[in-house]
């Protein structure tokens, strides 16, 4: 099995068809269908899905009847609440109505494409120091560098031109090209004469499980205690991590977050785009940072915060699609994570 790339669609060569309904009966996916059964050889977006094709629209309303009704996607995986609202457009046509859509496009994709593994390798072009530690099934590019002391855990990739120091990264995880993880952090001390003298950094950098790392993105160690990520918490590119910070899990953190040193986010949080968290400020659990928010004072567990200064928006939120950034569930309904800040540091 191989993948073609093409203008409209991503195809899987050498399976011929996709049954969606077998799929996600497989899952456990609720869900209700409308037209003839159909089978798919490929993916592709809704304004660009042909009859073979797979697509999804999670929009609601006039722009979801819209974009479904000139779809000419073979399937479509809809929103519930478009049901009635929308039918196929001929015997070509299969639509799904779902409680989450875009979340069972993204089982259903990683069913159909789950054989495109990364395989295992390590560069010649690499520089991996004698005391660093390689767990097996890892891939690493070309000229990344993996100093004293790293230990990477199974099954982990490490794209190319990365630098890695001071770090334990966990098992599953993705590291990106031209990441950076490990240098010293900000820290400096003025003498009697104004003169700036280093404070020295002697921890590392902790990464749990599943954890992914965005290009050119920048984690520094700790000084007096590590930097942590925790289990399966996804960071996008250009990203600045202070030291000290502790990001517990299944957070998301949008490109060009600014975090300070010995900021504390909870778990299953979002930042946005460009946001910026000052240093030591607390974020709880299931927090949502608007895109540009300047954070300056600490945010309670499941609040909404936007502006400069960010300020709480949570009571102005109409809509419930946003909680779904930070795991909740539904507004003023957060998940039951079962989970005490202090799992943080539990990490190897």
């Amino acid at each position: 099995m191989f993948c073609n790339l093409n203008k409209t669609s991503l195809q899987c060569i050498g399976y011929l068809e996709y049954n969606c309904k077998s799929i996600l009966d497989k899952l456990g996916i609720s869900y209700i269908s409308e037209g003839p059964e159909r089978e798919v050889k490929a993916i592709s977006s809704i304004n660009e899905a042909r009859e073979g094709d797979l697509t999804m629209c999670y929009y609601e309303k006039e722009k979801g009847v819209s974009m479904i009704s000139q779809s000419s996607a073979g399937i479509i995986l809809c929103a519930k609440s478009m049901q009635g609202r929308v039918h196929p457009k001929d015997a070509r046509q299969q639509l799904f109505f779902l409680d989450n859509p875009r979340y069972a496009f993204v089982k259903i994709m990683n069913q159909m494409y789950n054989n495109k593994k990364n395989t295992a390798s390590i560069s010649a072009r690499s520089v991996i120091t004698k005391t660093a530690k390689i767990g097996s099934g890892c891939s690493i590019g070309d000229y990344t560098v993996i100093g004293d002391d790293c230990i990477i855990g199974d099954n982990t990739m490490i794209g190319t031109r990365v630098s890695l120091q001071n770090c334990y990264i966990g098992n599953n995880s993705i590291i990106q090209s031209g990441v950076t993880i490990g240098e010293d952090g900000f820290s400096f001390e003025r003498n009697a004469d104004g003169e700036l003298e280093r404070f020295p950094h002697i921890r590392g950098v902790k990464l749990g499980d599943n954890v992914e790392v965005g290009a050119n993105t920048n984690i520094a160690r700790g000084s007096l205690c590590d930097t942590i990520i925790g289990n399966g918490t996804k960071i996008a590119d250009m990203v600045h991590i202070g030291h000290n910070t502790l990001i517990g899990k299944h957070c998301q953190i949008a490109a060009g977050t600014a975090i300070g040193g010995s900021t504390k986010i909870g778990d299953m949080c979002w930042t946005g785009l460009n946001s910026t968290l000052k240093h030591e400020t607390n974020v709880g659990n299931n927090v949502i940072v608007g895109c540009g928010a300047v954070v300056i004072c600490d945010v309670p567990d499941g609040d909404i915060v936007a502006g400069v200064p960010a300020k709480s928006i949570k009571d102005k939120v109409t809509t419930n699609k946003l909680f779904l950034m930070a795991g909740q569930t539904t507004k003023g309904s957060n998940l039951e994570l079962g989970l005490e800040r202090k799992s943080l540091c539990t990490i190897p």
